[in-house]
């Protein structure tokens, strides 16, 4: 196997295109053995002073925990107690609207269906859309006093209109979320109310964004949305960053356990990102802190163009075929979430066995481009023919014998 390696800041300027990575990988952690127990914000919800970890650098936050995932490539660049399990409080609503936009999907539910509330659900506390007792509420008025004006109240009745009860509602969000990968994840209720055994990681969370977003693309507008009226009572999205424009979702949360948390995700010129944070001691605390960090990622990061597929990286030498070379051109697009500057640390190698020998079919899998990354970090893309070179005849072959 011969084997050319070269810098890729003085050697590649041919390297100009785009993998597309699997957005909808689960990103692979340490899962917290399932006796571990929740933690909670210190008192006040103010976070250890301890920083982030990044591809870049510690990175400093006040959040206790936090999750910031490229959409495009579900590749984390800033982690925080990221496994570990809190209380995610309102958070909770996100996979109440998953499940929710799962039946609307199936044609189990309808937008303009009307379902009745019950008085568990109009005697639910903390924050509420006040659905009015004993009448019925549409289901996409009750999904914006979900996620908009994260109302407890509408979460119990699309639970019970879903499921029947909360508690059989509760079983499909857990079943649910392990489907998706959720293993830091379970829950008690369908609102986020503070019970024993009802957590989520910064992980969980980030990464159910992203689902919401890649899985229910027609729903996720009711995330961006900053102001809704129901029942003649204005309510202002208590997310400040879609308030602000900064962000079109996702949601906020607030718990004396696990202090003031966010999920929200931004696209800027064709890149997305989802954060989570969350432990921190105010509402203010939580908007500037996301609008710092979500600048941050998109600062430092670029999805950095590689390789285009069909463009040739080399020319290969053939033994005995009816051409010298053949073409290795790339079999896909290639494209890698780095930091800004990764020319400057970044190699890349083309690997193939020397010489090729004739014949060799168009397409033919002919060797790698491998791509390593500062602290060994690496990713490979196969180089197939770019056109077929048939073998020489017999004097074809003598001839070449002959010159050589």
């Amino acid at each position: 196997m011969q084997t050319r390696r070269f810098l890729l800041a003085g050697g590649a300027a041919l390297f100009s295109g785009g993998l597309v990575v699997d957005a909808l990988a689960r990103p692979r952690h340490g899962a917290a053995p399932s006796s571990s127990p929740v933690a909670s914000a210190p008192a006040g919800g103010v976070a250890p002073e301890t920083p982030a970890t990044t591809p870049v650098g510690p990175v400093d936050t006040m959040a206790r925990w936090a999750c910031i995932l490229d959409y495009g490539s579900g590749a984390a660049v800033l982690e925080k107690n990221a496994d570990e399990r809190m209380p995610p409080s309102s958070l909770t609503k996100m996979m109440t609207a998953y499940v929710t936009f799962g039946m609307l999907r199936a044609g189990r539910l309808k937008l303009d269906q009307m379902l009745p509330v019950s008085e568990r659900a109009w005697r639910m506390q903390g924050s509420k859309m006040f659905v009015p007792l004993g009448q019925s509420v549409a289901v996409q008025d009750l999904i914006q006093g979900m996620v908009i004006q994260s109302g407890n109240d509408a979460c119990i009745v699309l639970s019970e209109g879903i499921s029947g009860s909360e508690e059989q509602f509760v079983a499909l969000m857990n079943d649910t979320a392990g489907k998706l990968g959720l293993t830091n994840s379970h829950f008690m209720n369908a609102t986020g109310w503070p019970a024993e055994n009802h957590y989520m990681s910064a992980r969980d969370v980030a990464y159910l964004a992203l689902r919401l977003i890649h899985d229910f693309p027609e729903y996720y507008h009711f995330f961006s949305e900053k102001e809704f009226v129901f029942n003649k009572i204005h309510q202002q999205n208590r997310n400040l960053l879609v308030v602000k424009g900064l962000a079109d979702g996702l949601k906020t949360g607030h718990t004396d356990a696990g202090g003031f948390g966010l999920c929200a995700s931004s696209e800027r010129d064709g890149r997305r990102v989802v954060m989570a944070i969350n432990g921190l001691p105010s509402d203010g605390a939580r908007g500037r802190e996301g609008e710092r960090l979500m600048g941050w990622a998109f600062a430092n990061f670029e999805n950095a163009q590689i390789v285009n597929k069909g463009e040739m990286v080399e020319q290969a030498p053939v033994w005995m075929g009816t051409s010298q070379t053949v073409p290795l051109v790339a079999a896909q697009d290639f494209k890698m979430l780095l930091p800004h500057g990764w020319k400057n640390s970044t190699h890349v190698g083309v690997d193939y066995d020397s010489p090729i020998i004739a014949p060799v079919q168009e397409g033919q899998v002919i060797g790698q481009l491998t791509v390593v990354l500062p602290g060994g970090r690496q990713a490979t893309i196969p180089l197939v023919a770019g056109q077929a070179v048939p073998a020489l005849g017999v004097l074809g072959r003598a001839a070449r014998r002959l010159h050589l």
